[in-house]
């Protein structure tokens, strides 16, 4: 007597091998996007640099700006 097969195996089967390669895509994926990432990251560290020394020359401006303000309103007029 043959043994009777699962009848939803087969679909099962196939589901399951489309579920491993959907996640072996995306898996690839995510790894493509990770290193487009880090490429990015790495382009843009010396636009940070850059924008960090302005930032700070900005703020040595202004504070030499206030100490000259301070300086002149502290010198009297003559």
């Amino acid at each position: 007597m043959a043994t009777m097969e699962n009848p939803h195996a087969e679909r099962q089967s196939a589901l399951l091998d489309r579920i491993i390669n959907t996640s072996a895509r995306c898996t690839d994926a995510i790894l493509e996007i990770n290193h487009h990432l880090q490429d990015i990251i790495r382009a843009n560290e010396k636009v940070r640099i850059a924008a960090d020394l302005s930032s700070k020359y900005r703020r040595n401006i202004q504070y030499n700006l206030q100490m000259v303000a301070k300086s002149e309103e502290s010198t009297p007029a003559s």
